[in-house]
């Protein structure tokens, strides 16, 4: 027999958010969080992690308040939640005395389910005094990784975190990443005070997103055949490294008939805040973004998260791709990677303000991010073996496994390409980048060979049996490997100390060779859709269309993003069944009370008319 607070959370499943059964692991957090338990979730993007402290919010007495990073995302996530009939409000910076005193009122007036606000906000004893006079139902702590010191998304305020269970020690915790190597895990559990909560740990495997590393050449023009090819029309994210680059490839993209946003921080805030509530709102926009982009993107439609500069880590990464393909259907995470990329990172750190551990810490992180890069393997099984989910088997949807690459000896030409650094330097001491060293190994005739007097060396000539793209690639890889390092302003490159084990044979070197042909554009891989996707039949397809363009009239009408009405999943849904009463559609996931009751005769007029 069940409790009841276990039937009153499948009630809350069905009734407000339409669902009839929760997804693998979600059950049992929410009984733990119901009866009072502390939590630690680690879920990937898309897994449902909300729904872990929303529900218990609704069931247990009093408020849940959540500490959310996102205010510029607050205001979206609290329209969603009003859409589904649920009293959600926030607290944040960017609200009138009065706005804020108005949701005070209401909070203390028990006339709200959830409430979000920054962390920053529990700096102020005004907060606290707010907390301890109205019933808490729970802490959710959202974005835990953020307490890592040595994590990818560090924030200061998250410190204050700890506080919470020492001012209000009956309120239990849940604190909930996507994003936790076992290092970064042991963090939060230590400086949240989580060693006695209950540790969820899913799998992080997101097997409908296709990942795919491509070597650089032109990447712009890389980005738009794929946009082209396989993505046309549809919403995408692409990350670049600097501002510069995130403008210049914005407007390459419109430029081509791509309809294109930038976001970085140099922005003012009014364009900021406008082109992410554009890609949230409209359908099929691209966004060029740095990283700061992105954190709490609820858009459950991006097909593309590519990448035109290497990630630092594996953590952002991962997080970052994770925001393709939320709702389950086939999306790309695509990576264009060069040597100088590899050659910009090492730099960049060896030039950090960072003290040895910091830049230690970073070189890691660099490393094993280079390490999937270069991989001969199923590139799923190394990144979540990165999380700790080991000896998982090749996914069959990754580039690797669908163009499986060659490993080649490159022992021969390492020594070659080492020699050649290790004789230009002994020339007035002078160091130089990649491009000069491989120029000196094909022999060729430059002004700065000849300036230099590098034709008259021993190295030169001695590499024409390689390209110059194969020479560049024997150079990512050494770097990559530890073999060669980069030095000052410039890049320029250097020995190591593992350099002399490969110089005097002791060291065998084996590289990756890209394949002949191309991985096979995305496409839903055996396991790779989420068991909540319905197959849309052909015949489907006009009233699905017809669906969705109810759905964006309705949501700008509303002022809300398209998905906060119906996701394209409940949609796909309606679209197979062709449903012709109110109650034929309250069986349709995703479809609770309040959305039926809101939007119900609107989608069986839409469903009739295309009858």
């Amino acid at each position: 027999m069940t409790s009841p607070g276990v039937q009153d959370a499948s009630d809350a499943l069905k009734r407000v958010f339409g669902y009839d059964s929760f997804r693998p692991g979600q059950q049992e957090i929410v009984e733990h969080v119901v009866a009072g338990g502390d939590a630690l979730v680690l879920m990937p993007t898309g897994g449902g992690k909300s729904l872990c402290y929303q529900i218990p919010a609704l069931v247990r007495p009093g408020v849940g308040v959540v500490i959310s990073p996102l205010i510029a995302l607050m205001q979206d996530q609290v329209d969603a939640l009003r859409a589904l009939g649920v009293r959600a409000s926030f607290l944040n910076s960017t609200q009138t005395f009065d706005e804020r005193r108005d949701v005070e009122r209401a909070f203390l007036a028990g006339e709200l389910d959830l409430l979000y606000l920054a962390p920053e906000r529990l700096q102020l004893e005004s907060t606290g005094r707010l907390f301890d006079q109205a019933k808490i139902a729970l802490f959710a702590i959202d974005e835990a990784h953020c307490v890592s010191q040595w994590g990818h998304d560090f924030r200061k305020d998250y410190l204050l975190l700890s506080t919470l269970h020492e001012r209000w020690p009956e309120v239990p915790r849940v604190a909930l990443t996507a994003t936790a190597t076992e290092a970064t895990h042991t963090e939060i559990t230590e400086r949240l005070g989580l060693a006695e909560a209950r540790h969820f740990v899913a799998s992080f495997d997101r097997p409908n997103i296709q990942y795919r590393i491509v070597p650089k050449n032109s990447p712009q023009r890389q980005l738009l055949d794929l946009l082209r090819t396989e993505h046309q029309g549809d919403a995408g994210i692409v990350y670049c490294l600097s501002r510069n680059s995130v403008e210049r490839t914005a407007e390459f993209l419109v430029a081509n008939g791509v309809p294109a946003l930038p976001y970085h921080a140099g922005l003012d805030s009014r364009t900021r805040a406008e082109n992410q509530s554009r890609f949230l709102r409209e359908d099929g926009l691209v966004v060029v973004a740095t990283i700061a982009f992105g954190m709490g993107i609820d858009k459950p439609d991006v097909r593309l998260v590519a990448h035109l500069d290497l990630p630092k880590s594996i953590e952002g990464y991962y997080q970052e791709t994770g925001r393709a393909g939320r709702d389950g259907l086939p999306s790309t995470a695509w990576m264009a990677y060069g040597l100088a990329d590899v050659v910009q990172q090492r730099k960049m750190i060896d030039s950090s303000d960072g003290d040895f551990a910091f830049r230690r810490q970073q070189s890691i992180h660099l490393d094993a991010m280079l390490a999937l890069c270069e991989t001969v393997t199923c590139r799923r099984s190394q990144l979540l073996a990165y999380f700790g989910q080991r000896d998982t088997p090749p996914c069959g949807n990754c580039d690797t496994c669908l163009a499986p690459p060659e490993s080649w000896d490159g022992t021969i030409a390492a020594q070659k390409f080492l020699s050649a650094v290790f004789r230009l330097k002994n020339e007035r001491n002078q160091k130089f980048g990649a491009g000069q060293i491989i120029d000196v190994l094909l022999g060729k005739d430059t002004e700065k060979v000849r300036q230099h007097r590098h034709d008259q060396l021993t190295v030169f000539g001695i590499g024409t049996e390689l390209g110059e793209a194969e020479w560049r690639g024997v150079v990512r890889q050494l770097l990559a490997q530890g073999l060669l390092g980069v030095e000052g302003e410039y890049g320029t490159l250097v020995l190591t100390e593992a350099s002399g084990e490969v110089l005097g044979r002791r060291r065998e070197v084996l590289m990756r060779r890209e394949p002949a042909r191309a991985a096979k554009p995305a496409k839903a891989a055996k396991g790779a859709r989420s068991a909540a996707v319905v197959e849309l039949p052909e015949e489907a397809r006009p009233l699905f269309e017809a669906l969705r363009a109810w759905r964006s009239a309705t949501a700008k009408e509303q002022g809300v993003p398209p998905y906060v009405v119906f996701h394209d999943s409940t949609l796909r849904e309606i679209a197979a069944r062709r449903p012709a009463a109110l109650a034929d559609l309250a069986g349709i996931s995703g479809i609770g009370e309040n959305k039926l009751n809101k939007y119900g005769e609107g989608v069986l007029a839409v469903v009739a008319g295309e009858g």
